[in-house]
């Protein structure tokens, strides 16, 4: 039997829909009060939540002092939005209830997400986290009883006015439903080593058997989508989630450009604007752009540099497409690839693009996480054993490997190691040692092509 369609109540629910979906999460507060009855209405809005088998066995508690909060951003390790907010919720439930399914999980869930809604229809803006810090820490600051277990924390307040207006990209609804069996585009699902069966028990972010890290057992497809949804450290705040690649070690890595450099400058793939942000600090003058392989990546660049350099350019950003580079030959005067070689199913293929589009005497800088190195060693007895970063799935190489492509097409010019310590470090190892370095960073020029 079909229902008779009301157009008016259908508006009606559309435009509530749209201002739902309108909500997007928010890093950026301002430290003002929300009235105590407001968010106690908030909390109460989020109780009416469905809950696995009625028994409720949430419990929220809400931090509002400013010394609290500030303790609260100490533990969790930098999240400097739990000190700006006006009330941090923390989400924790009774242990035992799980019903092996995790349905107390998906209650708090749902109270969460009432709440948040709750939140953004009164005007106010809020993000739910999972990284919380030291749980040991926040039980003692919460005195929470060891039968409860912490989920997370929802942090509420109002936005700054400069705060980022983007939501992260979402995939389009025909690509995550599907009617009566199951059917998904293949670039949307991420390839796992082979199994019989994977248990879920089995696998966590620390431990995961079936972590395929090795970019060459992913096609580009899956790559530019794992790259366009990912939003971990692409916060479009400035100067917010810088990675531990740069620092000194992007400095170093920048070193390698020739002084003066100017014309068509080219970055391959850099993550989430930080890198380019410092490229464009140090190249005014060229003509830079970005090659990259989606354009929800390219939108976090974006803003990025719109937020840290608001008067300069944005540079030009081009798609991408599998390893072709975007350019016509002999167009480009520089190409820089940041740590990128290790995240590409095919990396020389893109070598061979890079020397096809650069010009007469174009250069190619290139850094890697190598190998052979004390960070190799580490990659590969504990990194490579926990689940793939969401920055992509990659393999340090060799930086004899890369050295050997780049002088299939290039003479070299410069190259050196940096950092001796597994992380963090940026010391210059040079000569015997440059193939040593946690990084390896080389230079290399066109080699002219003989009559």
């Amino acid at each position: 039997m079909m229902i008779d369609h009301d157009d008016t109540q259908d508006r009606t629910a559309r435009d509530i829909l749209a201002r739902l979906a309108s909500r997007r999460s928010c890093r950026d507060f301002e430290d003002v009060e929300i009235p105590r009855p407001v968010l106690a209405e908030i909390l109460a809005d989020g109780i009416e939540a469905p809950s696995s088998c009625n028994h409720q066995n949430w419990h929220f508690i809400v931090v509002t002092d400013p010394e609290r909060r500030r303790l609260a951003r100490r533990i969790s390790g930098g999240n400097h939005h739990f000190e700006q907010c006006s009330a941090l919720v923390y989400l924790t439930f009774q242990k035992g209830w799980t019903h092996g399914n995790f349905s107390i999980v998906q209650s708090v869930a749902g109270a969460c997400y009432h709440m948040m809604l709750s939140a953004h229809l009164r005007g106010y803006d809020c993000i739910w986290n999972a990284g919380i810090g030291d749980h040991a820490a926040l039980r003692e600051m919460l005195t929470l009883p060891p039968i409860y277990e912490l989920q997370g924390a929802l942090a509420i307040g109002k936005a700054r006015p400069s705060a980022p207006a983007m939501k992260a990209p979402r995939r389009p609804a025909e690509e995550v439903v599907s009617w009566e069996t199951f059917s998904r585009p293949a670039a949307s699902i991420y390839p796992a080593r082979p199994a019989d069966d994977y248990p879920f028990f089995a696998i966590s972010n620390t431990a995961n058997p079936f972590a395929e890290w090795n970019p060459r057992n992913w096609t580009w497809d899956q790559i530019a989508d794992f790259r366009g949804y990912a939003v971990w450290a692409k916060s479009p705040l400035a100067g917010v989630y810088v990675s531990r690649r740069q620092g000194e070690a992007q400095e170093a890595e920048h070193a390698l450009i020739p002084a003066g450099q100017c014309g068509t400058v080219v970055e391959v793939m850099p993550w989430g604007g930080t890198s380019t942000v410092r490229l464009r600090e140090r190249l005014p003058q060229a003509d830079l752009h970005v090659a990259e392989l989606s354009e929800g990546n390219i939108s976090f660049i974006r803003e990025r540099m719109r937020r840290e350099m608001p008067d300069v350019p944005v540079p030009g950003f081009d798609l991408m497409v599998g390893p072709s580079l975007p350019y016509e030959a002999g167009s480009v005067d520089c190409v820089i690839l940041p740590q990128v070689l290790e995240h590409m199913p095919d990396p020389e293929a893109v070598l061979a693009e890079v020397a096809r589009v650069l010009a007469p005497g174009g250069t190619v800088i290139a850094s890697i996480r190598n190998m052979e190195s004390a960070y190799g060693t580490l990659w590969s007895d504990e990194e490579s054993r926990a689940q793939i970063p969401n920055q992509g799935p990659f393999t340090p190489i060799p930086a004899a490997t890369v050295r050997d492509w780049i002088a299939g097409h290039f003479d070299i010019e410069e190259e050196y190691g940096i950092g001796i310590e597994a992380t963090s470090d940026a010391t210059i190892l040079t000569g015997d040692d440059a193939q040593t370095g946690r990084l390896y960073a080389i230079r290399g020029r066109l080699r002219p092509v003989c009559a």
